[in-house]
């Protein structure tokens, strides 16, 4: 069954989209706006885990899918790692979604998401989603120079052949980042591009204004 879009928009009325590529900033703006004005921040990849308890092979293949160790998981195409990087995003979303809508009761939700321009125009209207963004660059030493990225970095340098697993990372985000940050820049929506070199204080002032927390 497909909850028709009106649906979705009326009950994730009070939800906040927060979404964008890699190291955009997605969750610094989130967590300065949440400890601003109070409001929970619903973060997806820390869902993820919990929601993949939940998943079935049938339904979530992406999602359900395990591996042996990271020489397993990074022996992978290009193709084969953006397909399932992708393919589990869209799994999670319906969870995302289920917890979206009770959360949403209470009062106002930020998200840290990754959903795309499609998706946003389904869940969401132009005034309350955000996508910030980064031009493709070193985008896995970037990643794994963050603090809240170590288990990532433990993963990707526990490889046999660490070069290689950070190369498919690189090849494969980079492709991801491009693809996206095209299609946010040419759509509707409002988004905020790190190389114009804004401190996190003014991405935050310039979010707040866009979402009418601020006047």
């Amino acid at each position: 069954m497909e909850i028709k879009e009106n649906v979705l928009k009326e009950y994730l009325k009070n939800v906040y989209f927060v979404s964008g590529t890699a190291l955009g900033g997605k969750t610094t703006v989130t967590r300065m706006l949440g400890k601003k004005y109070g409001i929970p921040v619903f973060d997806c990849d820390d869902e993820f885990d919990r929601h993949r308890l939940t998943a079935v092979p049938e339904l979530q293949p992406n999602m359900c899918r395990q591996f042996r160790d990271a020489d397993e998981f990074f022996s992978r195409t290009v193709e084969e790692y953006r397909s399932w990087l992708i393919g589990s995003s869209n799994e999670q979303l319906d969870f995302v979604i289920m917890d979206l809508a009770i959360l949403a009761k209470d009062g106002p939700v930020i998200v840290d998401c990754g959903i795309t321009v499609d998706q946003a125009r389904r869940l969401s209207d132009v005034s309350r989603t955000v996508f910030l963004l980064k031009e493709p660059g070193n985008i896995v030493d970037e990643y794994c120079n963050r603090e809240d990225h170590q288990p990532f970095r433990n993963w990707i340098h526990s490889a046999t052949d660490y070069e290689a697993a950070k190369k498919l990372c690189s090849d494969t985000l980079t492709q991801i980042n491009s693809e996206f940050r095209k299609e946010v820049m040419d759509s509707e929506f409002f988004w905020l591009d790190r190389f114009q070199g804004r401190t996190a204080e003014e991405t935050l002032a310039e979010v707040e204004r866009h979402f009418g927390l601020v006047r």
